[in-house]
């Protein structure tokens, strides 16, 4: 039997299997608020068979967006937004949805991607971003604006916030973005943080504001709804975040609570040196998972379902994530579970669509038609 579409439980969501779809972001927002592509977009990965659904990086405060075009939870709005997304998910598919809450920090106020993805300049149409000191991401740029206790406390509300709008609309779960050198991970890491007050210094200060913001959101969140979190397990610069603090990091957060931890790596600084290849990234959800026993995702050039297999079953992590290699699949979990020889669920508009030697990939439905 599969362990990779074997059900797992999270406070009071069970997911169907252990394939999880990992936040990316779109850059199609208008104000913050989703439009028709995040209609099609997740609409056809919440049809893909994975167990849960993680929306993108959805800024708490429109200061914490990557760009002018991220996806936003911060007003009526943007809650409103999503209401038609979310209920059309809900009516086609048993997908768990979650929600990424992020802020950007000083990585915030870029171009999109395909636009450069640089900073804009506050009098070119960007803004001044926020960060735990006035250190820019990259030399030339303009340094952003050290967060004050008035700015810290803002930010926290901002994230308890949309926790509470996130119930509100319904959503299963919260993923709170704590990685990539975004806001909280800048918090973090020594390379960004060079704060002298009780939020920088010590690894016990750095650790200090995102912990009140993971405090602020489960506090926020229904007690039986989980919450977890995405980190940065290694900078891959010297001096910078590593495993050693993310472990340190994950046994402060599992005593409060959390769900899961969704390990990655790198995106404080433009110096890391990261060593690619399958899986590359497996291990610090292993270390993870082994240091604290915490449910982990793995996530990181994971593109094959033997591959996923072996990860879960082997106890390296609880979960593997996919990104890209489900935006190239959107069918990933079929074709895993048909060369697994699981079963996965589907639409029932779909289920006279396997062929012949996966016939049974949906278990025991009706194929036949008048």
């Amino acid at each position: 039997m599969s362990v990779l579409f074997s059900p797992a439980t999270l406070r009071g969501l069970t997911l169907s299997n252990r394939i999880v779809i990992s936040p990316m972001c779109q850059y199609s927002a208008q104000g913050g608020k989703a439009m028709a592509w995040h209609m099609i977009h997740l609409g056809n990965l919440a049809l893909s068979g994975a167990g849960m659904l993680i929306t993108e990086a959805t800024a708490v405060e429109p200061e914490g967006r990557i760009s002018p075009a991220d996806l936003g939870l911060w007003d009526d709005e943007t809650e409103a937004a999503l209401v038609p997304v979310l209920a059309a998910i809900r009516r086609h598919s048993k997908v768990a949805v979650a929600v990424q809450l992020a802020h950007a920090g000083r990585k915030a106020s870029s171009h999109v991607p395909w636009e450069g993805g640089q900073l804009i300049p506050a009098d070119q149409g960007g803004w001044r971003p926020y960060a735990p000191s006035a250190v820019p991401q990259k030399d030339g740029e303009a340094a952003p604006l050290a967060l004050d206790a008035a700015g810290l406390a803002r930010v926290r509300e901002a994230f308890a916030a949309a926790a509470r709008r996130a119930d509100r609309l319904g959503i299963d779960a919260i993923e709170i973005h704590a990685a990539h050198g975004y806001l909280l991970h800048q918090f973090l890491s020594p390379l960004a943080n060079r704060r002298t007050d009780e939020y920088g210094g010590s690894l016990e200060n750095r650790l200090r504001f995102p912990l009140e913001v993971f405090d602020a959101v489960r506090a926020a969140f229904p007690a039986d709804k989980p919450v977890g979190i995405r980190v940065s397990a290694s900078d891959w610069v010297a001096g910078g975040w590593d495993l050693e603090q993310t472990v340190v990091f994950a046994h402060a957060l599992k005593a409060r609570g959390v769900d899961w931890i969704d390990v990655s790596s790198g995106g404080v600084s433009p110096q890391q040196r990261i060593a690619l290849g399958p899986g590359y990234q497996v291990p610090f959800a292993q270390a993870v998972k082994a240091a604290t026993g915490v449910n982990t995702m793995a996530v990181g050039l994971i593109t094959e379902a033997k591959q996923a297999e072996e990860i879960v079953a082997s106890g390296q992590a609880d979960f593997v994530a996919l990104a890209r290699g489900i935006l190239y699949d959107p069918r990933w979990p079929w074709h895993a579970a048909a060369e697994l020889g699981a079963t996965v669920e589907a639409a029932p508009q779909f289920w006279r669509s396997p062929p012949h030697a996966h016939k049974a990939l949906f278990g025991d439905t009706v194929t036949g038609a008048r």
